[in-house]
């Protein structure tokens, strides 16, 4: 190439050059001013937002109706679950009956300033409750075209049927006259009656059944069966005996001003949520009593005006199954409290809500398709914008369908898991998702025995399959019974004709729940499915005498206290006690377990001490044995006697000719453990309780340990006296058994090491952990490690050429080990945590005592759980945290594991694989809750550090 070439050609590449750098500097500065705009864009998002939230924080009250809201889904804590719904509905262009919600922090300031409502909250309400009137183009308390509202409460936790509810309000009598122009006199006045009823339950305190007495009165006068029945002129004279009564009651005549009637109202549901059943009902569910109520007033819509209007409660899947079925209830002419009351038997809405009693029922999609076609596209909607299986609410007026709630659906265990499971293979969740939807101590629901159908007694009633699973006990009639026999250790079926929001500690304290009246949305099916309970509902062939304590089905009767068995599956009610067989479980629970265990990284063991309880721990998942106890082999009958001669011997000799006898049956227990748990360890826990808990009591055991021994009566009284403690639990137990007696720990190191050898020998693969107890110093661990690997010694030099060479390890039980944890660790290949007893000593209770008092402390909101149910995390949880680090520090590759009852508690696990542990262990059926526990601890982890 020549010179010139050459100096052209460089020009051209400066030149090109140059431009190119021009045009990067141009797109940097370009991208600068993007960049620039983008992060003015997100800081005015970010203002706009946190003024939203500064306006939403000062606001009280928010309006919705017309397309608009105030609010929106995500603020529960604000609005209450009922008014988050109802404002995003609204926004999501679903017909919705305008409204108001007054927030959750007036709850408190209500309750603070001893009941009454802050002046500027009433000036607030009453803005937007001329906001319904204009939307509505009625006015409140106007003669001709009243306007009625509804008050209901709304936690941002669910909570049905917990706290009160009026309808209808704002009427009165001049109102009810214009009402009745509107429709007929019919309906007005029995909207009168009704909002009459429940405003003197609600707000006067008129017991509910004074009003039931008279209704009932007027249907025997007119010789009908149902309050359809009554005429507009029978209405009316019902209105004024209700009148009368409120009277009566309360020396006052019933309230005309309706806005007296609305600040009653608001008042009276804010109040209830220090009601009994509802503190109850929180104490049962966690729910913080910090977090208060709303109250929704809304416009009220009627399905009581007619053969053209109904009421309903329908879920967007089945809430028993969790098949992708629209299900529900719903009766024509009739108000919402009708449905779940029981009052009348509910219609299906469709042909999947069928029932076998409602065959002969018109559905709602038959009677009413325009309406049902609008509620199923609804439906279809809600579902995928809150991406759950939803419980919605609804009324049909003069064939125009209204939405009144939307909410999460209560479900089974089982139905929780089938539509997590659906829903994440149809892609509206992730599985992640998915496994965080279920609370995993509801799995219990799952893993218990369930009727045997091919031994089971007569069938005598059947009624609705309200909440599945089997529940045999005995017959009890009242909430109070429930309790007081349940506390008492007794096994009781609650038998009602409908139960109420009153009755539900009785409900939690039984096996399962009959009701002779209600449908499959009755509170009963509700309450009983949210708590795991099995239901039978609506079984109408049952006549219950509660003062004579009597339940009658044909010509027989069954008694208070009798046996009865209920079948929540099928609806079917049995007298006796009906055998029960283990659950087959597969499908979706298989499968969302299967997704557990690829997300988790702690892995769960099992407390198993027989081949029987490893095998059900393995079907459940457990990947080996965290506790075995070696104790609870010996107090069998064929070989208490040669642990008591082992434990009362006066010498060393007859002290070897004990453990002699003992050695070939622990061997026969470690064999069949490491059988049943092949290719999975098996830690072993060495001695641990104070002797005093094996020896004999009755004069016949004494005379029989003496005999054994050659020893007379009185010499084995004598030694019995100086094993007495006045603190065992804190006394010669654990690894000092080990140092005292030396041949007790020897004997049962040589039993595991011996069935470890003798199974690998066959063919399985084991592997044998030796877990010393009660380790508070070091040196205990040092001096009885040295005497266990010089027994496994022995034995592998007797089977010359075993593999076989236990690991040993300590359990960190006592405070001091924690503390000094670093140098413990010098001498264990691993560490698992007896947080049992780790919790007795540093909180200085007695388990076994505490039981007593410490109620009291939870209920008085001193402590958030009892500490031997659920790990204290900020005391007990710090020592394990301390013992794990330092003892890590020492030997990083340490393997360290939990074998208490915490192993089993959803919230420890959580605690536990934030802390680092390797393992829990747990009792076996809480294996699948503890795998899913750790699933959720993973994604929550994943969650937090995304």
């Amino acid at each position: 190439m020549s010179a010139r070439k050459a100096t052209k050609k460089k020009a051209a590449t400066k030149k090109t050059t140059g431009k190119a750098v021009k045009k990067a500097a141009r797109k940097k500065t370009a991208g600068k001013k993007k960049s620039a705009a983008k992060k003015k864009a997100a800081a005015a998002r970010k203002s706009a937002k946190a003024a939203a939230a500064k306006a939403a924080s000062q606001r009280k009250v928010f309006s919705f109706g017309g397309g608009k809201a105030d609010g929106h889904a995500a603020m529960k804590e604000v609005l209450g679950g009922k008014g988050a719904n109802l404002a995003e509905m609204t926004s999501l262009g679903i017909p919705v009956p305008p409204g108001f919600t007054i927030s959750t922090e007036v709850c408190a300031e209500f309750n603070h300033r001893g009941g009454k409502l802050p002046p500027s909250v009433k000036a607030d309400v009453l803005t937007a409750l001329a906001n319904v009137e204009q939307l509505m183009e009625m006015r409140f308390g106007d003669p001709e075209r009243p306007l009625l509202v509804s008050i209901r409460s709304g936690a941002r936790a669910s909570m049905p049927g917990m706290m009160d509810t009026v309808l209808n309000l704002g009427l009165n009598d001049s109102t009810v006259a214009g009402l009745a122009k509107l429709a007929d006199e019919r309906f007005a006045y029995d909207s009168y009656r009704r909002f009459i009823q429940m405003y003197g339950d609600v707000v006067l305190g008129v017991p509910h059944d004074r009003f039931e007495q008279r209704l009932d009165a007027a249907k025997e006068d007119r010789g009908v069966e149902n309050d359809t029945e009554l005429t507009g002129a029978d209405l009316r004279r019902v209105v004024s005996d209700y009148l009368q009564i409120v009277e009566e009651t309360t020396r006052a005549p019933f309230p005309q001003d309706p806005l007296e009637q609305l600040w009653g109202a608001i008042g009276a549901v804010f109040g209830s949520w220090e009601n009994a059943r509802a503190i109850a009902y929180r104490r049962l569910n966690d729910i913080p009593d910090e977090w208060g109520t709303a109250v929704n007033v809304q416009s009220m819509v009627f399905g009581n005006m007619g053969d053209n209007c109904a009421t309903g409660v329908a879920f967007t899947r089945n809430p028993s199954t969790g098949e992708k079925n629209f299900y529900g209830e719903y009766l024509k002419n009739a108000q919402g409290e009708d449905v779940v009351a029981g009052i009348r038997t509910p219609q299906p809405i469709n042909e999947a809500s069928r029932a076998e009693d409602t065959k002969h029922l018109p559905t709602l999609e038959a009677e009413m398709p325009k309406a049902y076609k609008q509620l199923v596209a609804i439906y279809k909607r809600l579902e995928k914008h809150y991406r759950d299986m939803q419980d919605i609410e609804f009324t049909i007026q003069d064939g125009t369908l209204w939405m009144l709630q939307t909410r999460a659906g209560k479900r089974t265990t089982g139905a929780a898991v089938q539509i997590a499971v659906d829903m994440a293979k149809e892609r509206l969740i992730t599985k992640e998702e998915a496994i965080s939807r279920i609370e995993p101590n509801s799995l219990d629901q799952l893993l218990h025995p369930t009727i045997d159908k091919d031994n089971a007694p007569e069938v005598v009633a059947r009624g609705l399959p309200a909440s599945p699973g089997a529940a045999v006990g005995q017959v009890v009639f009242s909430a109070e019974d429930a309790e007081a026999k349940a506390k008492g250790g007794a096994k009781v079926i609650l038998v009602r004709t409908e139960t109420s929001p009153e009755d539900i500690v009785g409900m939690n304290a039984s096996e399962g729940i009959l009701t002779a009246k209600g449908g499959m949305t009755s509170h009963a099916a509700v309450v009983a499915r949210g708590m795991g309970k099995c239901c039978v509902a609506g079984c109408g062939q049952l006549l219950i005498d509660y003062e004579r304590g009597t339940m009658r089905v044909g010509e027989l009767v069954v008694n208070a206290g009798d046996w009865i068995t209920l079948n929540g599956s099928t609806g079917e009610v049995m007298l006796g006690q009906a055998p029960t067989v283990m659950p087959e479980l597969g499908g979706a629970f298989s499968e969302l377990m299967r997704w557990t265990d690829k997300i988790r990284q702690l892995k769960v063991r099992t407390n198993a001490d027989t081949p029987q309880d490893a095998e059900v721990a393995r079907s459940f998942g457990a990947e080996g044995i965290g506790l075995c106890r070696t104790e609870h082999m010996f107090f069998e009958p064929g070989r208490i006697l040669a642990v008591r001669q082992m434990i009362l011997a006066s010498n060393a000799a007859d002290r070897d000719t004990a453990l002699a006898k003992l050695l070939p049956m622990q061997r026969g227990d470690f064999e069949g453990i490491f059988r049943a748990m092949d290719g999975l360890p098996v830690t072993v826990r060495l001695l641990d309780p104070p002797l005093h808990e094996f020896l004999p009591q009755t004069e016949e055991d004494i005379q029989a340990v003496a005999d054994s021994l050659g020893r007379s009566i009185g010499d084995v009284r004598h030694a019995l006296e100086s094993l007495h403690e006045f603190n065992p639990m804190l006394g010669h137990r654990g690894c000092r058994l080990g140092i005292t007696f030396p041949e007790i720990y020897a004997m049962q190191v040589r039993a595991i090491t011996e069935a470890a050898v003798s199974v690998a020998a066959a063919g399985v693969r084991v592997k044998p952990e030796i877990m010393i107890p009660l380790v508070a110093h070091e040196k205990e661990l040092q001096k009885l490690r040295k005497l266990s690997e010089d027994v496994i010694a022995e034995v592998r030099k007797e089977n010359p050429g075993t593999r076989v060479k236990p690991i040993i390890g300590t359990m960190i039980e006592v405070p001091r080990a924690a503390l000094t944890a670093d140098r413990i660790a010098d001498h264990a290949d691993f560490f698992s945590f007896g947080t049992n007893d780790l919790t007795q000593m540093a909180y200085a209770l007695s388990r076994d005592d505490a039981g007593s008092f410490l109620p009291d402390y939870v209920d008085g909101g001193l402590i958030d759980a009892d500490p031997f149910v659920s790990i204290d995390a900020d005391g007990i949880g710090q020592l394990v945290r301390l013992g794990a680090e330092r003892g890590r520090a020492t030997r990083p590759n340490l393997k360290l594991g939990v074998c208490g009852e915490h192993g089993g508690d959803p919230a420890s696990v959580r605690f536990f694989a934030e802390v680092g542990l390797d393992y829990v262990s747990c009792s076996p059926y809480r294996v699948p809750l503890a795998r899913l526990a750790a699933a959720q601890a993973a994604v929550g982890q994943a969650e937090s550090d995304a």
